[in-house]
């Protein structure tokens, strides 16, 4: 099966710059400020307390402010955010914050406690670029398959971190928040900002070029977090489950992807460090499929391919490069 890795599914929506800059600018109008000073709102170390939801979200806060924040993160390593519940302690620590950053529609739990809160600088990355609807399949394989089962419903996919170009857009609207909530030192989260987006500019050409070149275009993984990856970069995701990371694939779906993964040369089955991998390695086993880790970076665990989200990024180009025989 060819896939145009070039081309763009009939119906995808394209984004301009312009309404990507109008949104990010719409984005940053919903932060509040509630009048407070910089140096009030900055703990006893002279830091803003910052508060991020669950890692990608840390990573940003803690790249863009530097010496000059102290960030707390609401999932601890290991936990899956999408499960996670807002302790009473935690709910305490919104309350003192300065700023929170977090991903609405990614951890309800989060949601409710931040909008809840009288946090004074609430930065929704949602809000600082354009989401899509994914399900189980993202690309352009469905057509080429009319008649199979793809999966259930599709859904707003939050996964945005996973592409680049998308993460980028959201570094650019943190910076801009956090210049707002501490202007005392704008120019460095301006700075940190640039430097930032830079390496993030860098790695979507990385993946442009390593994935330039391969064999097959289908990957398979075990829930459908790589859907932007896969459309920024001409490949095809089936994944085993959809969007929500615990639900049960049916039957009819289990074999559509076995008799898909021989059609189209699939050679892997990719896993999760945060999930079971033994649905997973079940259809690999039926299927005489290996197996490898695809890592959502969700957080980062002594499992992870890497200590921070560019490196593990880099592993899992590697890891698709050698799945789809890059050249």
């Amino acid at each position: 099966m060819n896939v145009r890795l070039s081309g763009r599914r009939p119906g995808r929506r394209l984004i301009s710059t312009t309404a990507v800059a109008a949104t990010t600018v719409l984005g940053l109008g919903t932060l509040t400020a509630c009048g407070s000073s910089a140096a009030d709102s900055k703990n006893s170390d002279g830091k803003l307390d910052v508060v991020a939801s669950f890692y990608p979200m840390q990573f940003l806060a803690e790249r863009i402010g530097g010496d000059h924040v102290s960030v707390t993160n609401l999932t601890k390593p290991g936990q899956e955010p999408h499960d996670l519940e807002v302790s009473a302690q935690q709910r305490a620590q919104l309350e003192e914050a300065d700023a929170a950053v977090y991903l609405k529609g990614l951890q309800p739990a989060v949601d409710e406690a931040i909008s809840q809160s009288g946090i004074s600088t609430k930065v929704d990355a949602a809000s600082l670029t354009t989401l899509e609807e994914h399900g189980s399949e993202v690309g352009g394989h469905a057509e080429e398959h009319d008649g199979h089962d793809h999966g259930g419903e599709e859904g707003t996919d939050p996964h945005i971190w996973l592409d680049p170009v998308k993460y980028a857009e959201v570094a650019e609207g943190v910076g801009k928040a956090l210049q707002k909530a501490d202007p005392d030192h704008a120019a460095d989260y301006e700075k940190n900002t640039a430097a930032l987006v830079k390496e993030l500019d860098q790695l979507n050409t990385t993946f442009e070029d390593g994935l330039k070149n391969t064999d097959s275009k289908v990957f398979i993984t075990t829930h459908a977090a790589f859907g932007y990856l896969a459309e920024r970069y001409g490949l095809t995701e089936e994944a085993i489950s959809g969007l929500d990371p615990e639900s049960e694939p049916s039957a009819s779906r289990v074999k559509d992807l076995q008799e898909m993964a021989k059609a189209d040369g699939v050679t892997t089955v990719f896993y999760e460090t945060l999930v079971s991998d033994k649905t997973a390695k079940t259809l690999a086993n039926d299927a005489k499929l290996t197996t490898a880790v695809l890592d959502p970076i969700e957080g980062i665990t002594d499992k992870s391919q890497g200590d921070d989200y560019l490196q593990v990024m880099k592993s899992n180009l590697a890891a698709l490069q050698k799945a789809l025989g890059a050249k």
